[in-house]
């Protein structure tokens, strides 16, 4: 049993596929969230935009992690930037489960060569303990496996490993 949950949303698969390596690379386990809203294509983009300007948050599907969220030493969040906001998935989560995170770090994917950074701001605003490590990592750029390795160091640290 592992003592780091990575968990996360994607619409289009680039923070799947980041988390995926990072849970790997960690022996974490990995859970993807959903709050069951078709979120694909043109108007899927438009929709998760909107929401996540509104801060909007819709209810999220039931979801089941080997133990309770506040006995992992850490829990990774893993998000898309959206409007330059985190995805409106993951804001439904920290509100709902963000007090109960002992310590966190952050993960984010975003498409712009903007770093969007002030999104961890953000999302410390649900989580009392803040974030101990963040990365903001976009797919395909030439400093994605820097910047990756960078935050598993910064983990692997925080860990005492």
């Amino acid at each position: 049993m592992s003592d780091v949950l990575c968990i996360y949303y994607s619409r289009t698969g680039h923070t799947k596929k980041a988390m995926e390596e990072v849970a790997a690379a960690l022996g974490a386990e990995l859970l993807e969230l959903s709050d069951g809203i078709d979120r694909s294509g043109a108007l899927g983009a438009f929709r998760s935009g909107l929401d996540a300007m509104r801060k909007n948050c819709q209810p999220l599907r039931a979801f089941q992690t080997e133990r309770a969220l506040g006995d992992y030493q850490l829990v990774i969040v893993g998000t898309p930037v959206w409007a330059g906001r985190c995805s409106s998935v993951v804001r439904s989560f920290l509100r709902q489960y963000g007090k109960k995170l002992r310590q966190a770090a952050y993960l984010i994917t975003r498409g712009s060569e903007d770093k969007c950074e002030e999104v961890y701001g953000q999302m410390d605003l649900y989580t009392p303990c803040g974030h101990q490590a963040a990365v903001s990592l976009r797919s395909g750029s030439v400093g994605y496996a820097f910047w990756q390795e960078e935050f598993l160091r910064q983990v692997r640290e925080l860990l005492g490993q």
